[in-house]
């Protein structure tokens, strides 16, 4: 290979690398495994090295070098990820919040025992092992015992503030309390995750919006962390785990990770379920050998094991790298893979008509669970696996939970095996497909294609909708191929006779379901908004659109400039409402229901009578004292008002706590009015 070959290979890599940065990072998406990824950073090093192509950045002493994008020119095998949004406001961080160096093999992990050891000159050496959580790294900031901060990694130095989002987390304390001594300030850090429960949860209610579903917990964490409107975070349910010592006033509070650890369980804060201090490198690798047995026992995805340093005068000692400590590493678990049989090759029309091919396999037992269905997304992700009919192929499950097909084994290929032909028609109602430019999807644009009609109905009655108990899948699909409904209106014209005649009901099972469906027509009208299935427009908006314009009537005539003043309502989102009330056939749906009584008013309940704020939004800034940050925001939106996460031209009033930062600035910039808390209290207490 000539220099300028090895150059070439090499900034080909760089560049790899930083668009997977990019992917996993900022937008919570990434294309390739962690293994592979740290395969292609490993590479570059390698190349680098060859190529005497590195900065001599690694013969620096410790704390003396960049961090993150202090230098920009800096190969990306020295630099951590960048996950900051402009959305957000940015806090350096006290102390740089590094990553952790990976390893897969328990050579690796020894060989990072014995250059600890030869740089202390012992034997032996303590170490704290704990679960590597799968989620998204997180700083929170006590002042006084009072958090006031939580900002993401970041680039290492600077983060995003994204304290509103995580304020709600059940089990996180505003204030911390305890036998033991609080400090003046400390950096605590940890992870946030979404527990697999939720992350079903979510997915599941997604798939009934026909929306795009979350790959892994990780990634709906990340995506939940970064959202712009603190109520969707509130509704995700996150969690929190802390484990990690940033700065703290003042210095020196603790001499070991163990010590710090008891602190955290002192303060009530919470953190992993299992930690091991052990006294050797081989204690701590049976330590990781019985998290691997534990780890399907946890709520939350983790994958791998952390071990550090007990010692905190040793960890300071050791140092840092550009990107990761010398005193931590962290041992990746394999992730399962089994082989198994593609036996079919099915395709599955959802509710807007978009075609998705579902691979059917002999069932094999995959962490823990059988698997016998795995979504293969679109015809182009079919097309780039190659995937045919008696395949041999390789199978696992994304963050543990989504069965996914990996590849197939081609060696194993039989030699009549033939490439999978994507249906031209529908295979509901056999109508032609179409795919929009720019688009991966394909669609049925049949309106009377009985999967669709199907999906809609259930859509509406899902519990992120309507929420009608009873009327689940299996009723809704003999409802359809009875003809008793086409539409969602067609459910309130249904008698006790029309549900005698389905399979599985009786006359009190009848009568419960005429029940729920009665109830139904009471429910919120966000709810309602939001069964209607009109594109772009999920739980979040539907509630902003009921609250700002407060009846179904005054939505269905809403101008484009009504609706792009609603913070949170864009162009596209206000043309595809605009284009949904101009079609007859919805127009017709809105008759219906009122007609059949079903409430189309944005209704206050006795418990918020008082709308004395309805128009107004409101941002919330610095420490609360006398209210919580959710206390504030509740008692905001019962008196009709909005909670945003950022100041804008539209912001009513800005409330400033102690700690105010650049929202305070903005606010004063844009001339928006400043409430301090005793003001707002005035002002929501009347």
């Amino acid at each position: 290979m000539t220099a300028k070959e090895g150059e070439e290979g090499i900034e080909d890599l760089r560049e790899q690398i930083r668009g997977h940065d990019e992917l996993y990072y900022r937008h919570a998406n990434p294309k390739i495994s962690d293994r592979a990824y740290d395969r292609l950073k490993n590479r570059l090093s390698e190349l680098e090295k060859n190529e005497s192509q590195l900065d001599l950045f690694d013969q620096q002493p410790p704390n003396e070098k960049p961090f993150g994008n202090g230098a920009d020119d800096l190969s990306p095998s020295q630099t951590i990820g960048d996950d900051r949004l402009s959305a957000f406001e940015s806090y350096r961080h006290i102390v740089p919040m590094l990553s952790l160096d990976n390893t897969y093999a328990k050579e690796e992990f020894l060989q990072f025992d014995q250059r600890l050891g030869k740089l202390f000159d012992l034997e032996s050496l303590s170490y704290v092992v704990e679960p590597k959580i799968d989620g998204v790294a997180i700083s929170l900031t006590y002042e006084k015992g009072i958090l006031v901060r939580a900002v993401t990694r970041g680039n290492g130095v600077e983060g995003d503030v994204v304290t509103q989002n995580i304020l709600h987390i059940k089990g996180l304390p505003e204030r911390i309390k305890g036998s033991l001594a609080i400090p003046e300030l400390i950096e605590i850090r940890g992870e946030i995750f979404m527990s697999y429960r939720e992350f079903v949860r979510i997915n599941k209610d997604r798939e009934a919006a026909e929306e795009n579903l979350y790959a892994n917990p990780r990634n709906l964490a990340a995506g939940t962390v970064k959202l712009l409107d603190p109520k969707e975070a509130r509704n995700r349910n996150l969690g929190i785990v802390l484990y990690g010592l940033g700065a703290s006033q003042p210095k020196g509070l603790f001499t070991r990770q163990s010590d710090f650890h008891d602190a955290i369980l002192d303060w009530n804060l919470p953190t992993v379920e299992n930690r091991w201090l052990v006294e050797s490198a081989e204690n701590a690798w049976s330590a990781i050998e019985k998290l691997d047995l534990l780890r399907h026992k946890y709520e939350y995805p983790t994958d791998g094991a952390v071990i550090k340093l007990d010692s905190l005068a040793m960890q300071v000692e050791a140092g840092t790298t550009s990107k990761a400590p010398r005193w931590a590493i962290a041992y990746k678990f394999e992730t399962e893979q089994q082989e198994t049989i593609l036996e079919d090759i099915q395709t599955q029309v959802g509710r807007t008509g978009t075609v998705t091919p579902v691979a059917h396999l002999k069932p094999v037992v995959v962490a823990g669970s059988t698997v016998a269905r795995a979504t293969l997304h679109n015809a182009d992700e079919l097309a780039r696996k190659d995937l045919r009919i008696g395949d041999t192929i390789v199978v696992e499950k994304a963050g543990e939970i989504i069965p996914q097909v990996v590849k197939a084994i081609l060696e194993k290929r039989r030699s009549d095996a033939e490439p999978y032909s994507f249906p031209t028609k529908c295979p509901e109602c056999q109508t032609e497909l179409v795919r929009a430019e720019g688009e991966a999807a394909w669609r049925c644009p049949g309106r009377d294609c009985p999967a669709q009609i199907r999906g809609r109905i259930q859509y509406y009655a899902s519990r992120s909708c309507m929420d009608i108990e009873n009327l689940g899948e299996a009723v809704i699909q003999q409802l359809v191929e009875r003809d008793l409904v086409r539409d969602v209106a067609d459910l309130y014209d249904l008698v006790r006779d029309d549900f005698l005649q389905l399979e599985g009901f009786a006359e009190k099972s009848a009568d419960n379901l005429l029940e729920a469906l009665e109830a139904s027509k009471k429910q919120e009208l966000w709810r309602l908004v939001c069964g209607l299935g009109i594109k772009h427009v999920g739980a979040t908006a539907a509630k902003d659109l009921a609250r700002e314009i407060g009846s179904l009537e005054g939505l269905s005539k809403a101008s484009e400039g009504d609706l792009t003043a609603i913070d949170g309502v864009g162009d596209i989102m206000a043309d595809s409402i605009r284009n949904y009330f101009v079609d007859d056939s919805n127009s017709n749906r809105i008759e219906r229901f009122k007609r059949q009584g079903l409430n189309l008013e944005c209704t206050l309940t006795s418990s918020n009578e008082d709308a004395r704020l309805i128009g107004q939004t409101f941002v919330l800034t610095g420490t609360l004292e006398m209210l919580t940050r959710e206390e504030a925001s509740e008692k905001i939106e019962s008196l009709g008002g909005r909670v945003s996460s950022s100041v804008s031209k539209k912001t009513s009033y800005v409330v400033a706590g102690p700690g105010a930062g650049s929202k305070l600035v903005k606010a004063e910039k844009l001339k928006v009015t400043v409430l301090d808390e005793l003001a707002f209290l005035r002002m929501i207490e009347g």
